[in-house]
């Protein structure tokens, strides 16, 4: 223990004495704004490239993963130290935003289902935030209940040729690359003729539009095929097979959309409320909010922490599991109840849509609490987690 505690320690100087060389300094505090925001872009330019690169260089982008593909080769808690290193200095990891759904989503269900030819020349792509995913999964007719989806794909000598609708497809306007479900097989059971197809977004035969939302700005588009095309060699796991991939890679995407904030830099609750509502005795001055609050913070606390738990517990140090849904669940109530929280505390300042009335920080705050409700639908509506649960997590009868 004492030596894997003293190698640590010697990891964490590394570590600090890196970034301090090598973290641009007027990127500290700056969060996503450099790197094109929630809507992301597909241009990095200045500082913000520099430091993609340069952590890209290091393969701490994506920290756990291997090393000769890119990665870092780090365990957990090397990367938990290089996670409170860069939260210590003011920075943030931008390459799961810059690689879309990449990092979060296909990158891992390539690492556990790919082929090796597969992980070599996708993998490095990711790691370096360069090559950016997004994912066709949900469809006019096939949201919850994925299985119904009516996107086909037909074989032509090399290559498939696919053709239908995909919506929700987060980033797919400025994404290099797609993993997308579709139908290989419509001759039997709905969940037995699905494949996992990875194809190019640049390509005759395939159109985004855009979604606006009510929040403003909109990562979210309609994504239409017509006789695009996928490589055979880019079926990810077996031809027919590949709802057992989109089931896992779901379980990865619930892991993200409810793992906490893992080092957030986002201003604590408690403090935006003092300057909105005073103080009394260096204690927020409104008691029954102050009391909320408290309960929030320490769910939060507890929360991450069996987050973390789960995860040292896990045999599997990649793949996640059912629990997941309990995370995801979990964690996108915890995200709402905190712009709720805001919205008590900033009250009509956090209403405010444009104008002169209104700050940068009240405007974001307000479009981050309408964005929050999409939480609670993306990767499994609650409805369908609390589903999850009580069957493979609680083993409750149908």
């Amino acid at each position: 223990m004492t030596d894997q505690a003293g190698n640590l320690d010697t990891f964490r100087a590394e570590v600090a004495g890196w970034l301090q060389e090598n973290f641009p300094e007027n990127l500290k505090g700056q969060g996503i704004a450099p790197f094109g925001g929630v809507e992301g872009d597909r241009v990095v330019e200045g500082d913000a490239a520099l430091w993609r690169d340069r952590l890209a260089s290091r393969g701490w982008g994506t920290p756990t993963w291997p090393a000769d593909l890119g990665g870092g080769g780090l365990n957990h808690q090397e990367a938990k130290v290089l996670s409170e290193e860069m939260h210590r200095v003011g920075a943030i990891n931008p390459i799961p935003l810059l690689a879309g759904m990449g990092v979060t989503m296909v990158g891992p269900t390539i690492l556990e289902y790919g082929t090796e030819d597969q992980k070599q020349r996708h993998i490095p792509g990711i790691c370096s935030g360069k090559v950016r995913w997004c994912l066709g999964y949900s469809e006019p007719n096939a949201g919850s209940d994925l299985a119904s989806l009516a996107t086909k794909a037909e074989e032509n000598g090399d290559h498939w040729l696919i053709n239908g609708q995909k919506v929700w497809t987060s980033g797919a306007d400025i994404s290099q690359w797609c993993g997308a479900l579709v139908r290989t097989d419509s001759s039997v059971k709905k969940r037995d003729g699905i494949s996992f197809l990875m194809l190019k977004m640049d390509q005759p035969g395939v159109e985004t539009r855009p979604i606006k939302l009510i929040a403003g700005a909109s990562p979210f588009c309609e994504t239409f095929f017509e006789d695009a095309r996928a490589l055979k060699k880019n079926v990810v796991g077996r031809v027919n097979e590949g709802w057992t991939v989109a089931k896992r890679l779901l379980q990865y995407e619930r892991t993200m959309i409810g793992g906490g904030d893992g080092g957030s830099t986002r201003p604590k609750i408690a403090d935006i409320a003092k300057s909105y509502l005073g103080e009394s005795k260096g204690k927020l001055a409104d008691i029954a909010l102050r009391q909320e609050i408290t309960q929030h913070a320490m769910d939060d606390r507890a929360f991450g922490l069996t987050v973390r738990r789960t995860l040292e517990e896990s045999k599997s140090t990649k793949a996640p599991s059912f629990v997941s849904s309990m995370f995801k669940l979990y964690g996108t109530e915890q995200n709402m109840k905190r712009s709720e929280l805001l919205l008590k505390a900033m009250g009509s300042q956090m209403l405010g849509w444009e104008g002169a009335g209104f700050d940068a920080e009240e405007l974001d705050s307000t479009r981050a609490w309408l964005r929050t409700k999409a939480n609670s639908i993306e990767g499994g509506t609650s409805e369908v987690q609390l589903n999850i649960i009580a069957k493979r997590v609680l083993s409750l009868p149908d």
